[in-house]
């Protein structure tokens, strides 16, 4: 859901798709307009929760989302990259 006048985009939590997904959408559309360039490490786990008011266990899945749709890798110890 986009915010009028503020142009960010935040998790619906009355929405029929799960946080996760949201933001993992969210992150998608990031990845696909270029403001999440290839090879760029995506937000720490932290930074998700911060970002999007939303638990850990929430972002892990948004990043497991994207994995499963083919869009980053994680590689241990340093972070999850965008292909």
């Amino acid at each position: 859901m986009l915010l009028a006048g503020y142009g960010w985009l935040v998790v619906n939590p009355r929405s029929i798709k799960p946080p996760y997904q949201q933001v993992g959408e969210i992150l998608m559309a990031r990845i696909q307009s270029g403001q999440l360039p290839k090879d760029e490490r995506l937000p720490s786990e932290a930074e998700l929760m911060a970002e999007f008011e939303i638990g850990r266990t929430t972002a892990r899945r948004a990043v497991a989302w994207l994995r499963d749709e083919g869009l980053v890798r994680t590689i241990p110890t340093r972070g999850t990259y965008v292909l």
